[in-house]
């Protein structure tokens, strides 16, 4: 079998964080969308052809188009002359749990989700709003919707920039900030109202059979379990709090409750997402609920126990290293969880880790690391880091460099610092010159890519459990995901010489025969 780069399987966006660029087709839910801008800390430039180092996506990004929202939810959709409701929706997976639950909560009111701008009553566009590039790319997405429509409802995170929006496009009919799920059905009901049922002869019942799961974007076998919303901190180059407020959890039975709803739908892997996710009960102060007879703590803990004892995949994204993580490192050495953590650490220079004001900046992550390794000898991390942070100097990014090489992560993804409008270190001293930046990042990666080869080449030989994700029939392989590929931001694992028998959303046992820079290559005997 030809080797496959996750290059060629997952092109995104080639242009600068700082770069605007316009809507992709794949950008807007009209299939999973390519991703385009990378987000909450930054955009990156990744996997983008064989010529640039290699890393993997920053952060996740799952932008939707007005098609490939309404591929994805015809399975659960009735067929009626309803009224139909286009959605285009860009950023992160948070912005993307956004999207699933207003299109749910529009579906259980009667509308359908429209397969194209023209064959919709009105349009949703949920913006991303945090770095310049993903606001640009969000005003065109609007601009197009607008031309391509006329009728069109503005969300999401760029909606704190209301005037901004509305002086741009004052064609628009309403628009409300991030995870305002109710303002959007009532503006939605507000210009296409909604099916009435005892009237509507086209009315399906099955409407009501929508289950607590509610309608997901994803592939049916893995979803997005958002737990919180918002974060605490105010790391200079982040603007989060100011779009998305301060942490917001969820207490505990009532995240248990989507959580065995998405089991019993069918779905294998949860993905656990919210801005600060190891701080999750922290507003709380770590309420007790009751969930399945059982008291229950709404603390990250506790909730990763319960969250295992569902028994599917468990993977936790967005992670800080604080100290009461060791615990749950001990969860996955007894393998009670996915042993994969996404910790965004973003530098190693604790000068430089100041100035950007990261929580547990003076942790002394490496001896952190060495001791997680030892609790669970097969912990996959994946991290994401800036380069030419306003201040770095050549002694701070060597820092960085030295860091890498002791640290040996298993998925690592960079960006070159540009300025997020709002943030506090736009007003740092000595900004770094572009063409430092651009150097620092390509040394970075290229430095990385030889780590990642090492460490995946220590995989040959070995005998993994893998979750199918596709299916290429004409070449005989299954494109998977082991334990250490979260979807769309790394590698895969491609098996070969499969039989019929084999189904997107099975787990096979698979042997690796090879490993390439990014992906494994592995054997399957049925």
């Amino acid at each position: 079998m030809p080797k496959t780069s996750t290059e060629s399987v997952n092109p995104t966006i080639t242009t600068s964080p700082s770069a605007s660029s316009a809507p992709k087709d794949t950008a807007t839910i009209f299939n999973p969308a390519k991703p385009n801008i990378a987000q909450d800390s930054q955009a990156d430039v990744s996997q983008t052809d064989t010529k640039q180092p290699y890393h993997h996506k920053a952060n996740h990004n799952q932008n939707r188009s007005i098609e490939q929202s309404s591929d994805l939810t015809t399975a659960t959709m009735p067929v009626s002359a309803a009224p139909k409701i286009g959605f285009v929706s860009l950023g992160c997976p948070k912005a993307l749990v956004d999207s699933e639950r207003i299109i749910t909560e529009l579906s259980r009111d009667g509308y359908q989700v429209a397969s194209d701008y023209e064959g919709a009553d009105l349009v949703v566009v949920n913006t991303c709003g945090f770095i310049e590039s993903a606001v640009q790319e969000s005003l065109d997405a609007i601009g197009e919707a607008i031309s391509k429509n006329g009728k069109v409802i503005v969300t999401g995170c760029l909606g704190k920039e209301a005037d901004k929006i509305r002086a741009m496009h004052p064609a628009v009919l309403a628009v409300t900030g991030a995870h305002a799920y109710d303002e959007v059905i009532t503006a939605v009901a507000q210009h296409v109202p909604k099916p009435n049922r005892s009237k509507d002869a086209n009315y399906d019942p099955k409407i009501d059979l929508i289950n607590e799961a509610g309608i997901k974007l994803t592939p049916s076998h893995y979803a997005y379990l958002k737990i919180s919303e918002g974060c605490n901190h105010r790391c200079t180059f982040c603007i989060i709090p100011s779009l998305r407020g301060d942490l917001d959890s969820r207490p505990i039975d009532n995240v248990m409750n989507e959580a065995l709803a998405l089991k019993n739908a069918g779905v294998k892997e949860l993905l656990i997402i919210s801005q600060d996710t190891s701080a999750y009960g922290l507003d709380l102060k770590y309420r007790t609920s009751f969930w399945n007879g059982m008291p229950l703590k709404s603390k990250f803990y506790d909730l990763c126990k319960a969250l295992n004892d569902l028994g599917i995949w468990v993977r936790l994204h967005y992670v800080y290293p604080y100290p009461h993580v060791d615990k749950v490192v001990e969860l996955m050495g007894e393998k009670k969880l996915l042993p994969y953590l996404d910790i965004p650490f973003q530098h190693a220079s604790h000068r430089i880790l100041k100035a950007m004001k990261r929580p547990a900046h003076s942790e002394n992550t490496l001896a952190r690391i060495k001791a997680w390794r030892e609790i669970c000898p097969d912990i996959v991390i994946r991290s994401t880091f800036v380069v030419g942070f306003p201040g770095e100097t050549e002694e701070d990014f060597q820092c960085l460099l030295d860091w890498l090489v002791e640290a040996r992560l298993d998925r690592v993804g960079a960006f070159t610092y540009s300025e997020v409008e709002g943030a506090v270190a736009n007003d740092l001293p000595d900004q770094v010159p572009e063409d430092v930046k651009k150097s620092r990042y390509e040394r970075l990666m290229t430095l990385q890519q030889d780590i990642s080869a090492q460490k995946l080449q220590e995989k040959i030989g070995r005998t993994l459990m893998v979750l199918v994700d596709e299916i290429d029939s004409e070449e005989g392989i299954a494109i998977c995901r082991s334990y250490a590929d979260a979807p769309e931001i790394d590698g895969h694992v491609y098996v070969d010489d499969i039989t019929a028998q084999v189904k997107v959303g099975q787990f096979l046992t698979v042997t690796i025969d090879d490993a390439s820079e990014y992906d494994l290559f592995g054997s399957y005997k049925g």
